[in-house]
């Protein structure tokens, strides 16, 4: 009953429920609307909706009414990529707020910011905030994602599952605001631009009410490494959130790489590349990886800069530090910046050369922490004292080697900062993208304002500039001509602080020119448009692929099919069985006959029961075909008189138990001798792989080695292999955790030529053709009937049903769900056999 439930459900795709419920909440043209247009989607506006977890909004009380004021944060990535898109693109932003808005107030809030600023307001009860942000994501995810475990109740904060669920709730709240954003008459055409760690489970409710919306994610934070993810509990849930989106984006190859890995881990999914794009094939969606660093807004900071309390202060510095070197590090207050490393350097740099002392000082700024707890005063607390210690052993009167500046900045006076430093120092432990030395390469630059108060002219000195980074944050891989540091090497720190004192101005020059070059062209612009082409394309088959929605609460994900692959139903199926008379019926074994997890290998006891009913029928011709070995098979089957076999993908053929094997064709095998010791030294060389050694083939699989090193293998085999047996008739294949070496021309898809042709030329042409498979080699033999029934020189088959185990693409024109529905099909048919023709 509940089996014959869900088939009728599956008889309704999400595309039919969009036709029943799309009843458009505003008319946006006088008229008559009509739903059904196919390029109504053309008139509407696009729309990119910013989804984050705070909006990019300063909040602020005035003096004098009590009234808020809002203004957009220009320091704020998310406020800077409106100005990547076009004048009629509407960029919509959707968020919380950063200040707490009394509740008789919100809603005069909301529709303030609603008309001003398009931004859709969130406002969360007080206790949910602080165990979704405070709670899971700024203690738990946060440390996590920067290697950091919770190894005691104080080293970051342990799993709690009710800061979980608080975790949905809000993700759930964003969506549902989401979602009043979008009209559901133009929904097609919203780009929707979910940003970071906050808000991974979004994309799942998102999907879950809307097939087609086109859905991106960037991570602003490192994404670590699989062995540090796995240790999350809700490791799954979050994985198959984020492959909802049509494309994930990443700062670096680093944290892509780190996701695939644990997406191939945890999920068992293998990322290709086509022509230069990542991607995941996800039940038949494919998910881009984007890796792009993000840039910053080149226009808005050269406009700073000049301004006059920018330059004012850049005058004042230069003067307070002239005849000194000024080395400048800009970091937020938290525990993986790196502050304490960078004082220790700095100490140990002016104890090893005491011809600095006096000469080299270090300005260090830090932002107001983006959360409280003991973790940040300590980092405080410590960093005071190194600067303490460092400024009374190596500091004198009117010197200060260590200048400790806490507490807020303004981007006016930072820019002074970056144009007056010979050096940036930037050296978290572990950060996920950090600008600062972006913004500092742009200030040393200088514009025209800017270079003239300092005495700059465009025939002096040229521009130089030394960024010190650590390896360990996002922007090192784009800054080719930095100094990458290891942050926990104090003494390489300090060395290398040294080496960029010490670089002639023509280096300094040729390393500016290089990062100025990449920065300017790689701006926010860049960044943002370059993301929403790739969100564009990789929407490109939304339109050509129906969509079915499957699994509960975040296991839920969207299938996607082509239009004319179904669901293969016993109804049809047994329609086209009772009206033919000459019947071929082709099998796989393992993962359509047999679960492929199952320790014991061989057929149950109502897989005999039900091909021996089916070939009790005189009308049917019944086949298993596999890549297994012909002895193996024999004894299995031993028990079934009439099945016909085909092992090792039809190298041997049988048409009955009691019939001579046939051989595909006389073939010299003594290319075995040569393949089997390279297999061997791989196998010893791999923990948990073994070898199949076949009649008329060689076996390595890989499925118990560890993924990705029987990856690389498996790759390295194949190579070595192709290049040993170039010069033989035989073909090396790569396969669902396999390599195969076998010969030319032998695959499934000539089993079924084979079958086809010799019941034509018995005078039994078949009339009604069954083929179930589940794999790739299965693909062969639905090649191969979709190549003959095309093909109009063959006689027809009146009844064709290719069907593939799993929704998955395939060229099969049918799919039925699992290893039950495949049982229960044969089971069907076969009690056919015994009933009256109804026909």
């Amino acid at each position: 009953m509940v089996s014959g439930y869900l088939d009728q459900l599956n008889l309704l795709s999400t595309d039919d429920f969009g036709l029943m419920n799309r009843i458009p909440r505003v008319m946006k043209v006088p008229g008559v609307i009509s739903q059904f247009e196919e390029d109504q989607h053309t008139m509407f506006q696009k729309r990119v909706i910013v989804v984050s977890n705070q909006l990019p909004l300063r909040a602020s009380r005035d003096s004098v009414s009590n009234g808020w004021r809002f203004e957009f944060d220009e320091n704020d990535l998310l406020a800077q990529l409106k100005d990547a898109f076009p004048p009629d693109t509407e960029v919509r932003y959707v968020g919380t707020l950063k200040a707490d808005v009394d509740a008789a107030d919100q809603d005069e809030v909301a529709q303030l910011l609603h008309e001003k600023f398009s931004c859709e307001t969130i406002f969360l009860p007080v206790d949910m905030r602080n165990k979704f942000y405070h709670g899971f994501c700024k203690h738990y995810l946060w440390p996590l994602f920067h290697y950091m475990l919770p190894m005691t109740g104080s080293n970051g904060g342990r799993f709690d599952r009710s800061q979980w669920q608080a975790y949905m709730s809000v993700n759930k709240i964003f969506a549902a605001k989401v979602f009043e954003v979008i009209d559901r008459d133009d929904e097609d055409e919203d780009h929707v631009w979910v940003h970071d760690y906050h808000l991974m489970a979004l994309p799942t409710f998102l999907r879950r009410r809307s097939n087609r919306v086109k859905l991106g994610f960037f991570l602003h934070s490192p994404f670590p490494s699989s062995d540090i993810y796995k240790t999350l509990p809700v490791r799954d849930d979050i994985l198959r959130a984020l492959l909802n989106c049509d494309v994930i984006g990443f700062h670096t190859y680093d944290y892509a790489r780190h996701f695939l890995s644990s997406c191939r881990r945890i999920l068992g999914l293998h990322s290709e590349s086509n022509r230069g794009h990542i991607a995941l094939e996800y039940y038949g969606r494919t998910v881009t990886i984007k890796i792009l660093p993000a840039g910053i807004h080149m226009d808005q900071l050269e406009s700073v800069m000049s301004e006059e309390s920018t330059v004012r202060k850049a005058k004042e510095l230069k003067e307070k530090y002239e005849g000194k070197i000024m080395m400048v590090g800009v970091d937020d207050l938290d525990l993986f910046k790196g502050i304490t490393q960078k004082f220790s350097a700095m100490g140990e740099l002016l104890e090893t050369n005491p011809e600095l002392r006096g000469k080299v000082v270090l300005v260090q700024i830090t932002n107001p922490a983006r959360s409280s707890g003991r973790d940040v005063q300590d980092v405080l607390d410590e960093a005071n004292s190194i600067a303490k210690e460092v400024n009374e052993k190596y500091g004198e009167t009117g010197y200060e080697p260590i200048v400790f500046i806490q507490g807020p900045v303004t981007t006016q006076e930072k820019l002074a900062y970056y144009a007056i430093a010979e050096c940036c120092v930037i050296t978290p432990v572990r950060d996920g993208m950090n600008l600062v030395p972006y913004k500092y390469t742009v200030c040393r630059q200088g514009c025209p304002v800017l270079d003239k108060a300092l005495g700059v002219h465009e025939d002096s000195t040229p521009k130089n500039s030394v960024i010190l980074v650590s390896e360990f944050i996002g922007c090192s891989p784009s800054l080719s001509g930095a100094i990458r540091v290891n942050p926990w090497n104090i003494s390489e720190m300090a060395s290398a602080m040294y080496s960029a004192i010490g670089l002639p101005a023509t280096e300094k020059h040729l390393r500016h020119e290089k990062h100025y070059k990449y920065i300017s062209s790689h701006d926010v612009a860049y960044w943002a448009q370059s993301f929403d082409q790739d969100l564009e394309r990789a929407c490109r088959d939304h339109y050509h692929k129906r969509y079915w929605r499957i699994g509960l609460g975040l296991a839920f994900r969207l299938v996607a099919l082509e239009p004319s692959f179904r669901k293969l139903l016993g109804d049809t199926l047994n329609m086209g069985y009772r009206r033919t008379n000459s019947r071929l019926i082709l099998l796989d074994y393992d993962g359509t006959m047999m679960p492929p997890s199952s320790v014991n290998k061989g057929p149950s006891e109502e897989v005999i029961s039900v091909l021996n009913q089916l070939c009790d029928d005189p009308k049917n011709i019944v086949f298993i075909v596999s890549g297994r070995d012909r002895d193996t098979l024999s004894n299995w089957f031993s028990s079934c008189q009439k099945l016909g076999i085909a092992a090792e993908h039809g190298y041997f053929t049988r048409w009955t138990r009691d019939s001579l094997w046939e051989t595909y064709r006389a073939m010299d095998l003594s290319w075995k001798e040569v393949v089997e010791p390279i297999m061997q030294l791989y196998m010893e060389a791999t923990d948990g792989s073994y070898i199949e050694n076949k009649e008329s083939a060689i076996v390595w699989h890989h499925q118990d080695a560890d993924p990705d090193f029987g990856l690389w293998q498996a790759k390295e085999l194949n190579d070595h292999l192709e290049n040993v047996l170039a010069n033989e008739p035989v073909v090396v294949k790569r396969g669902q955790q396999i390599v195969e070496v076998k010969p030319q021309g032998l695959s499934k898809g000539i089993v079924v030529e084979n079958l086809i042709s010799t019941m034509r030329s018995r005078g039994k042409s078949p009339d009604f053709l069954l083929c179930i498979g589940d794999d790739r080699s299965d693909e062969d033999m639905f090649e191969s009937i979709a190549r003959s029934s095309a093909d109009p020189t063959l006689p027809t088959i009146a009844e064709i049903f290719a069907c593939t185990v799993g929704q998955k693409p395939s060229m099969a024109k049918y799919y039925v769900d699992d290893i039950v529905e495949v049982i229960g099909l044969l089971r069907g048919i076969a009690e056919a056999s015994v009933q009256p023709n109804l026909q």
